[in-house]
């Protein structure tokens, strides 16, 4: 009689801890943290980066870093329920293929450029929309983003439009001053020459 030889069971632990209603306590972190990001980032970028090599996605996470954006790679399903949960159920159309999330926190024009220079370096990356201020942009609004000058550029401009009026203003009583003291000048040396006549 031959024996068989039986193999251990698997131990295997199945999908982690759980929560109550019996989601993975992970993903539903990652809900969250997706939907925070999604309500309160300044914008938000989807982007597919297949083709891009490790190297390059570094590079572009440390361009995006020091404007103060951070970009992740989320799934698909997850990124959805967030967009659901934040009110965002339209966005859920540009989420498929290999997504990455580009979260702005500062100047959104800023991170838009930065995504938009990186994509003439590395064509592998394509910027398929964009989240901003509550309205969703499809891929050409995302480009128009990128063509908007930024923040501190559109302060300077108004800040010059401010100052120029004032300027103005300066100088029309600075050149009023200088010819009320050329007449006084005239005056007073015609007054002058008047005692001297006399």
């Amino acid at each position: 009689m031959a024996r068989t030889r039986s193999f251990p069971k698997s131990q295997k632990k199945l999908g982690g801890a759980k929560t109550e209603d019996g989601h993975r306590v992970d993903k539903v972190e990652a809900v969250a943290y997706l939907t925070d990001k999604l309500t309160n980032s300044t914008a938000v970028f989807l982007t597919e980066y297949r083709g891009l090599t490790v190297h390059e996605l570094k590079e572009l996470r440390t361009g995006l870093a020091k404007q103060g954006t951070e970009y992740k790679v989320a799934k698909n399903t997850l990124a959805r329920i967030a967009a659901k949960q934040a009110g965002f159920e339209d966005l859920t159309a540009m989420l498929e293929g290999p997504v990455a999330l580009a979260f702005a926190g500062g100047d959104a024009v800023v991170a838009a450029k930065e995504l938009s220079e990186f994509a003439k370096k590395a064509p592998a990356l394509v910027v398929k929309g964009a989240l901003m201020e509550g309205v969703i942009y499809d891929e050409a609004g995302a480009k128009r983003i990128a063509s908007l000058e930024s923040r501190e550029v559109m302060l300077a401009k108004a800040a010059g439009m401010f100052i120029t009026p004032i300027q103005q203003t300066a100088n029309v009583f600075a050149a009023t001053l200088n010819n009320f003291g050329a007449v006084l000048a005239s005056y007073k040396d015609k007054l002058a020459a008047s005692g001297d006549a006399a």
